[in-house]
């Protein structure tokens, strides 16, 4: 399937894309707090602003449905890394409260709205067997990738100041966008997305699952590492390794978790992923050792790369012309937990640390409820 692949000239963009993506993003949150805190001189609670502002253009997805009518969706990926370019790129030029803001809002465009056509091309050009296949590549190539570029700034931080490395990586992200706008990997006999808002009852589950699926990706953001530094007193070095681990580990079950769905199903891998969560997270709720809570860590993790599962299931479920303006609904719906998760599990985080995770036990309990719904129609 790999040689039929390689021959899809969609393919071999995405994937380029993907990785300029994955590594613009990782070069950011690598450096950025250091940044923001030492050289800036911001405070905890702006810190919190920026990263909500930083959730912003995930509402902002819906747009792409209007963007479709005027520039090719394509174009619009190539852009959207271009775009996200240029916000890593000017990071270091400006070392203020309001400069950050306005960088980040600039780079988290560009990331959210790669991911928005990104997740709607990857289904329009790939059958049913190969998305999996392909969302499982890339999900494995970009664990290399955030290797490669974790070691890449380890080195250039020795030689370089922040501000020169934001610029650095910005240029090269600048570099892939432009050289991706001069490639046209389209197929004509693709049919035509539609070019409005679709909201359909039949596609209730789909939604419905996003949103759960980015709560319980907020809740892993949010509290898993927090509870590693504060309660476990984790040290910079440590929490590196762990990174390491994770994504080494990704690169090889990303693969194994799309054969699974190839071979069982969405809704047993789904299943499976939210069974595991449940017992997670009440261990993270409850563990006191502290090895077995970056034991928990490496296998929250790992079941992350099983939300490949939702958007395989519309797949198989919606009409053709719906998938852009779906994709942009879901990634919508998925970020909307982004704000509220934050706050409300911040604030139960000072009444009893052990809460938002019991919470995030439940949100997989409810999960788990929805997933048994999942009806894959025969003619599909």
């Amino acid at each position: 399937m790999y040689k039929e692949l390689r021959k899809n000239p969609m393919y071999t963009y995405l994937l380029l894309l993907s990785i300029t993506i994955v590594a613009g993003l990782q070069a950011w949150r690598t450096i950025f707090n250091n940044f923001a805190v030492d050289e800036v001189g911001i405070s905890g609670f702006q810190i919190g602003v920026i990263q909500s502002v930083r959730e912003i253009p995930g509402f902002m997805a819906l747009l792409v449905v209007y963007l479709i009518l005027i520039i090719k969706e394509h174009k619009i990926a190539a852009l959207s890394v271009l775009v996200m370019g240029v916000g890593v790129c000017l990071t270091g030029f400006f070392p203020s409260f309001g400069g950050l803001i306005f960088t980040t809002l600039i780079m988290s465009l560009g990331f959210h709205y790669f991911e928005t056509i990104n997740k709607s091309l990857t289904l329009q050009y790939f059958t049913k067997k190969q998305v999996p296949i392909v969302l499982g590549r890339i999900k494995s190539f970009g664990a290399i990738t955030n290797i490669i570029v974790g070691g890449l700034i380890w080195v250039l931080t020795k030689y370089f100041n922040l501000s020169d490395i934001f610029l650095l990586f910005g240029l090269l992200i600048i570099l892939s966008g432009l050289y991706a706008l001069t490639r046209n990997p389209v197929d004509k006999s693709i049919p035509a997305q539609s070019k409005r808002m679709v909201l359909k009852k039949k596609y209730w589950l789909f939604y419905t699952l996003n949103f759960l699926s980015g709560a319980r990706r907020q809740i892993f953001v949010a509290f898993a590492v927090f509870m590693l530094v504060e309660k476990f007193e984790y040290k910079v070095e440590t929490i590196a390794i762990l990174f390491i681990i994770n994504n080494v580990i990704t690169y090889f079950v990303a693969p194994l978790i799309a054969k699974a769905i190839n071979k069982y199903g969405e809704k047993w891998v789904l299943s499976i992923e939210y069974i595991s969560l449940i017992g997670i997270f009440i261990a993270y709720a409850l563990v006191k050792d502290k090895t077995l809570v970056a034991v928990l860590y490496v296998l929250d993790h790992i079941f992350f790369g099983a939300a490949m599962a939702v958007n395989t299931y519309f797949h198989k479920i919606g009409n053709k012309e719906d998938i852009a303006p779906s994709m942009a609904v879901g990634f919508t719906i998925n970020h909307i937990s982004a704000v509220i998760i934050p706050v409300v599990g911040g604030a139960l985080w000072m009444i009893d640390s052990r809460i938002p995770f019991f919470a995030g036990a439940l949100i997989a309990l409810v999960s788990l409820f929805f997933v048994q719904k999942i009806k894959i129609p025969s003619q599909n």
